[in-house]
């Protein structure tokens, strides 16, 4: 009212002046007061938001004890915690075959049920029932558990293993009070598998599915009874695909935030303004040889002049747009070896040219006459049904042609490989990956006790040097000298050319940009990029610091 009256009195210029005058004052003060927030303030993530997560599949069975499928093992990721979360201490016995844990104090289930060392004794027994046909049944085997107090635990092993922390840390346990009254052969009919009561950071809130039993979105919430970090997010809604085409097709139509990526050519197909993390994985890819099914592969020399033909980085480069790391050995950045090494497809057809391998040029294919017999040096390769698989299988077809070697390949379903090609060792040739875990214990993969189902030595591997080393690892806890056995497993096993190693593939998690705090780490398993999510975040707030 009073600047109204005193305009009165001014004439045209004199309003004009001051209103300038007006503009440039107001006009600085708020630069000054925005930079002396921007200088006293800092922005933080806040609680609250949903995140909507797109997944490939359907859940089965969301439980730590039974998962199989990959959309159970992202769930049971954030609804179940892990073990190493719960404990306050643990010790080990001098002959390495005790490990006694105990508990911390005050941490809940879901369900506010406190968590006790019988919780974990009945998680462990479940999976050892053969009825129950956990995944995990062969990890337990020969592991005694026993109460020590309501807040200890103590596992007794048949023999000394140094990797066995690594196991037991992994575990995530279920509520006794919730499954000890059903069934061991019933288990998987419980509808806690679909609605569980877990202890992870987020719990169970509804989920939508179709008329024909489809689960079409799968909801989870905060957990007020979690004992670690809180996350920031309030929400994930988890969304199920049939296929990759259309989980890309609804993230760029706003349909879901993130997503994990398994074909990168895909990323060109991403419309969406997004960013990509990326996870080094703790997993190889490699060609195994079965050396009792075709004679040529008994000749260390055919295996060494495979290995020398094939062209790593061009496969990568090609096939994985150069997200992955090459490998020359069943150590991922092993001590010995990286997996740098160039091809070379003259040396290979020299290896093959002076060990007798001649070319035959009317059927283009190397022979030789072993036992009075001409032997080709042609193969059959079974390929999982992945399209990045079949890509690399036809480039190593290609290079091997240069050298004289023809390559049939075959591609089966995941599920027929597995339930028929793998458990009877019906291959010549297979190309297949390995998952290390964070423990690099290569028994199941190498040691020559695991050639034949249910072991998974892919490339029947028999070197009884090999096995010492193996065995020694497993007992060592001096971990100098353990790196020291490493080298020299990885180094032998480079020697003997069991398989062409070739990649490890990198693990793409693309996302909105709105969505922060993932961290790039190295996982064992795609599940694992959650173990973080405690720190995702997508509210932020300006607060002085």
């Amino acid at each position: 009212m009073f600047i109204k009256q005193l305009f009165k009195f001014f004439s045209r210029k004199e309003i004009f002046i001051f209103s300038g005058a007006l503009f440039v004052f107001l006009l600085s003060f708020s630069l000054l007061a925005a930079n002396y927030i921007k200088e006293n303030t800092k922005i933080v993530a806040v609680s609250g938001g949903e995140h909507r997560e797109g997944v490939l599949g359907q859940p089965s069975f969301i439980n730590p004890v039974l998962t199989v499928s990959s959309a159970d093992k992202d769930l049971v990721e954030l609804l179940f915690g892990d073990f190493s979360g719960m404990i306050d201490t643990y010790k080990i016995s001098e002959d390495g075959k005790s490990w006694r844990y105990r508990l911390k104090d005050g941490i809940f289930w879901q369900d506010s049920r406190p968590i006790t060392s019988d919780d974990v004794i009945f998680t462990v027994e479940t999976i050892q029932n053969s009825d129950v046909r956990s995944p995990l049944f062969s990890n337990w085997q020969g592991v005694k558990i026993s109460r020590v107090s309501e807040r200890e635990v103590e596992f007794n092993l048949p023999a000394s293993y140094s990797f066995f922390n690594d196991t037991v840390l992994g575990l995530k346990p279920i509520p006794k009070h919730i499954f000890a009254d059903i069934p061991a052969a019933n288990l998987r009919l419980s509808n806690y598998n679909f609605e569980p009561v877990g202890s992870g950071p987020f719990r169970f809130k509804n989920l939508s599915k179709r008329s024909d039993g489809y689960i079409t979105s799968y909801v989870l919430e905060q957990s007020k009874n979690y004992f670690g970090p809180a996350p920031y997010l309030g929400e994930i809604e988890f969304v199920f695909f049939t296929n990759e085409e259309e989980m890309v097709n609804a993230f760029n139509l706003g349909a879901i935030d993130g997503f994990g990526l398994t074909n990168p050519d895909d990323l060109s197909k991403i419309a969406f303004t997004h960013k990509i993390s990326f996870f080094k994985t703790l997993k190889y890819y490699a060609v195994f040889f079965n050396i009792n099914a075709q004679p040529a592969l008994k000749d260390k020399n055919v295996r060494l002049a495979l290995n020398t033909a094939v062209d790593k980085n061009e496969i990568i480069d090609k096939v994985l747009k150069r997200q992955a790391t090459p490998v020359s050995g069943p150590l991922i950045g092993g001590p010995s070896g990286l997996g740098s090494e160039s091809s070379s497809f003259d040396k290979a057809n020299a290896i093959l040219e002076n060990t007798g391998w001649k070319w035959n040029n009317k059927e283009n294919v190397r022979t030789k006459e072993i036992e009075k017999n001409t032997v080709k040096l042609e193969f059959n390769l079974t390929v999982p049904e992945m399209p990045f698989l079949i890509k690399t299988a036809e480039l190593i077809r290609d290079q091997w042609l240069k050298i004289g070697v023809k390559l049939n390949i075959s591609v089966l379903s995941l599920a027929e490989i597995n339930n028929n090609i793998i458990k009877n060792r019906n291959y010549q040739m297979i190309l297949f990956g390995n998952i290390l875990g964070k423990s690099p214990d290569l028994f199941s993969f190498w040691h020559s006790s695991e050639r034949f189902y249910p072991g998974l030595n892919l490339a029947l591997y028999e070197n009884k040097i090999a096995d010492s080393l193996i065995e020694s690892i497993r007992k060592d806890f001096d971990e100098t000298k353990r790196q020291s056995e490493f080298m020299s497993l990885q180094s032998l096993i480079e020697q003997d050319h069991p398989a062409v190693f070739l990649y490890s593939p990198d693990y793409l998690y693309v996302s909105k940009k709105t969505l922060s705090g993932v961290e790039e780490s190295s996982i064992s398993s795609p599940e694992e990029r959650f173990k973080n999510i405690a720190q995702w975040y997508i509210k932020t707030a300006r607060v002085f610091k």
